[in-house]
């Protein structure tokens, strides 16, 4: 199939329509919030939370500093607009490039790009995992062009890490993914030396042994180059204590496994299912090292949700390949004259400009919405704005403890810049002595909430969501007078002459 130019223009503005999204990202506040201060405190990082009442001699340790950085930068010159520009930037790039190592036409490979983008929805925005995903993509981009013989590229993979580690924790799913190429190579390898398999079955080429000894060098420097960043060997610390909390793990509902229970599980399945019968049907090529890589990352997917991108990124030229294939084997003998090409790339250009209608253009108006007047775009969503317009008119209204949602935490950090938050995206691994944030915060928002809690951190003011079991407890309690409330949150200041409990 030729590379059709009207699809392939119908295909990239389906993609961009994709990756463009408004900034409902929870934990974007406190990303821009981060960045602003360090840009202001001319790149210093504090020691310790500068956020929170509840934490504040926790020993802070942000992954993605200079991302929050390059977004405050963003946001100062251009606005909120700028940012959703720039993510979407990094998710075309994400896909387009982990789509690049595929065989497969333009056409092909950006349809997969299409696909998976529909599948990733849940997952975009402004995101800083997102500059991860864009950093597994390259790195295959580089090691793919290395087997193709462009071996000049290789050293740029420590650099690589180097700027990864200090952008984004996620540098070691790089790591991880150097490790499994290597070892898998090294199998590969040592059973076609023994002729326990032929290695001219396999249909990728394998790192010879001398590339294999420079592949692993490259490994060992970019792992050591990861401890340039301002906190040296305690961001990979902070990394390794988040990930294996498990009461964190278990509670959160991104690191919840992968289920079909929700429409975000449900597109993923469709999707596999349709890349295995597809595999299954027309996929004959023989790759054991992004065989390996594509199963390792698929059952971390089931694990986790939060890492259904990185499959979706990794199985892009396993998609592109498979419709190649494909169509390949339908219509690759038809004799198709040259008018007949040109009513098929008519035909397919309809039938996505269809596509395009349906999408309508309401999402992009919401977004551009986001971008100009965020303010006026967060009435239409569950963020309290409203009540957070009053507090601007009514400062005197607001205690010195709040208490907040935790999906509320970014948010405030970004719309009430100098209030310091019960609880954010940053905190639910952070524990000393008696204060377990996360668990304190879910006895205080169950069906049954344990009021004490509010007394635990000397709570005297809370923004609450309206007709939750906390909300209602606020209300009957004598200790407690509601000073504002409206359809999605309620205000409450504590009585001065009143216990919190």
């Amino acid at each position: 199939m030729r590379d059709m130019s009207a699809f392939v223009l119908l295909l990239l503005i389906v993609i961009a329509n994709f990756a463009l999204q408004p900034l409902t990202e929870p934990d974007f506040g406190w990303h821009l919030r981060t960045g602003l201060d360090v840009l202001h405190q001319q790149l210093s990082l504090p020691e310790t939370d500068p956020y929170s009442h509840t934490m504040p001699d926790w020993a802070w340790v942000e992954h993605a500093w200079l991302t929050d950085v390059l977004i405050a930068g963003i946001y100062t010159l251009f606005g909120a607009l700028g940012v959703i520009v720039f993510f979407s930037g990094v998710t075309v790039g994400a896909w387009l490039l982990g789509a690049a190592v595929a065989s497969a036409g333009l056409a092909f490979r950006w349809l997969a790009c299409t696909l998976s983008l529909w599948v990733a929805l849940p997952y975009l925005g402004a995101r800083t995992q997102l500059v991860t995903l864009l950093g597994i993509a390259l790195l295959s981009w580089i090691l793919k062009r290395w087997q193709d013989g462009n071996d000049s590229l290789s050293w740029w993979i420590p650099p690589l890490f180097l700027l990864w580690a200090n952008l984004h924790g996620g540098f070691v799913v790089g790591l991880l993914l150097l490790g499994l190429v290597i070892a898998t190579t090294s199998i590969a390898r040592w059973l076609s030396d023994r002729r326990i398999v032929s290695g001219g079955q396999f249909d990728e080429r394998l790192f010879s042994r001398e590339e294999l000894k420079r592949l692993a060098l490259l490994a060992v420097a970019s792992a050591c180059l990861t401890l340039v960043n301002p906190y040296g060997w305690r961001l990979h610390g902070e990394i390794l204590d988040s990930l294996s909390n498990r009461f964190m793990l278990e509670t959160l509902q991104e690191w919840q496994p992968f289920s079909v229970s929700a429409l975000a599980g449900r597109r993923y399945m469709l999707y596999l299912a349709a890349l295995g019968i597809g595999m299954a049907l027309w996929y004959r090529s023989i790759q054991p090292v992004r065989w390996v890589v594509g199963l390792v990352f698929l059952a971390f997917s089931f694990r986790h949700m939060r890492n259904i991108p990185f499959f979706l990124i990794w199985s892009l030229p396993f998609v592109a390949d498979v419709m190649a294939h494909a169509f390949e084997r339908s219509f690759g003998r038809w004799p198709f004259s040259d008018a007949w090409a040109r009513k098929g790339e008519l035909a397919a250009a309809v039938l996505l400009a269809g596509v395009l209608w349906w999408l309508g253009p309401e999402h992009v108006d919401r977004v551009a919405l986001s971008g100009t007047r965020p303010a006026e775009f967060f009435r239409a969503t569950s963020y309290p704005i409203e009540a957070v317009q009053w507090l601007h008119a009514h400062h005197e209204q607001a205690g010195q403890r709040l208490y907040n949602d935790y999906a509320y935490g970014g948010f405030l950090l970004w719309w009430l810049p100098g209030t310091k938050v019960f609880i954010d995206g940053r905190m639910p691994a952070w524990q000393r002595g008696q204060r377990d944030i996360l668990r304190d915060y879910l006895a205080l928002t169950g069906e049954a909430p344990d009021m004490s809690v509010l007394a635990k951190y000397s709570i005297d003011w809370a923004l609450v969501k309206r007709q939750t079991p906390l909300e209602e407890g606020l209300a009957r309690s004598a200790a407690w007078r509601r000073v504002y409330d409206d359809e999605k949150a309620a205000i409450y200041r504590l009585n001065s002459t009143m216990p919190a409990s």
